[in-house]
């Protein structure tokens, strides 16, 4: 119900009539990607926090040698499905602003939302490249859990609470 809400807004909303379907297909696109990858974004987010106690990046005490290699690789589809969902949001969401007959000046929520995006897409990029180190790591048949958790202490602490401002400003939209 959920797709078909948004199916409905894309295509129905009296700013829209004037595109083409091409624009409505890019847009229908990004809200669904953009709104699936703020979702595996928490999951992401609540998992890692998950890991550790909530004072310092100490992992809890019943995560042992033993079975810390299983948690982390089972953090796997959660970070392949954000960088795959962002990369999809992105792109079409730039396509959906370079196809549509909107215009900045009439639709200033299209002008605040583009800013947000672009200006948050440098700092997630970056964010991403360490995922994607850890996606990687975690592929390889050997890796060492200490260098994995390094890179998750490493990607909390590069930006502070750089997530939560951007979910929350994406929350906004």
């Amino acid at each position: 119900s959920y797709i078909l809400f948004i199916f409905n807004l894309t295509f129905e909303k009296e700013f829209m009539r004037n595109d083409s379907k091409v624009a409505k297909i890019f847009l229908f696109t990004a809200v669904l990607s953009g709104s699936l990858w703020t979702g595996a974004y928490l999951m992401r987010l609540f998992i890692f926090y998950w890991l550790f106690e909530p004072e310092d990046f100490i992992l809890k005490s019943y995560l042992t040698d033993e079975n810390t290699g299983g948690v982390l690789y089972s953090l796997l589809p959660v970070l392949t499905t954000t960088i795959i969902l962002y990369g999809l949001f992105i792109i079409t969401f730039i396509v959906f602003i370079l196809t549509t007959k909107l215009k900045f000046k009439e639709n200033g929520w299209l002008f605040i939302s583009t800013i947000i995006v672009l200006l948050t897409l440098p700092f997630e990029g970056y964010l991403m490249t360490i995922d994607y180190k850890l996606v990687t790591i975690l592929w390889s048949s050997s890796y060492s859990s200490e260098t994995v958790i390094t890179l998750i202490i490493e990607r909390f602490t590069i930006f502070g609470n750089f997530s939560l401002v951007e979910l929350f400003s994406y929350f906004s939209l």
